[in-house]
């Protein structure tokens, strides 16, 4: 793969970035009734289809390291995988729209979108180039099949 950054740590800059934008133009700000509990369920369900991802991973005892696509043993395609190839992705970017919305800045909600490009661009993009090299018009069927995102 060309970039080898983890996405955890990809999150992690985009979260800590959604701060900085937050405390700077601190004028897109706006309340959110309920934000936090909405916040909460966000991050909540983001981790869960998070941890489903790396669940079916381990059933079908493959790697769930994304930096090394070529060590895949197999294309899982059940559970979450039947309507997204990137479960695991769209949990982050869920947590992220929790952090955004308990943040309540408009900054913060445009970082979520930047952040989804960014991975899409460099992380699932790469990724799936290995995994067609890897397994060839399996694959392609898959991405045929299944959304990227949702």
């Amino acid at each position: 793969m060309n970039l080898k950054v983890p996405p955890v740590a990809v999150i992690v800059v985009f979260a800590a970035l959604m701060v900085a934008v937050t405390r700077l133009l601190p004028g897109l700000t706006w309340l959110v009734p309920g934000r936090l509990v909405i916040a909460i369920v966000l991050t909540l369900l983001g981790g869960a289809i998070s941890l489903a991802g790396v669940a079916a991973f381990r059933r079908h005892q493959t790697t769930v390291n994304p930096m090394v696509p070529a060590a895949a043993t197999t294309i899982v395609s059940t559970g979450l995988y039947r309507f997204t190839r990137n479960p695991m992705y769209v949990g982050f970017v869920l947590g992220l729209m929790g952090w955004a919305t308990f943040l309540s800045n408009v900054g913060a909600v445009l970082l979520v979108l930047v952040c989804v490009l960014y991975l899409t661009q460099f992380q699932i993009k790469p990724e799936e180039q290995a995994l067609l090299q890897r397994f060839g018009s399996l694959f392609a069927d898959y991405m045929a099949s299944v959304r990227r995102w949702l």
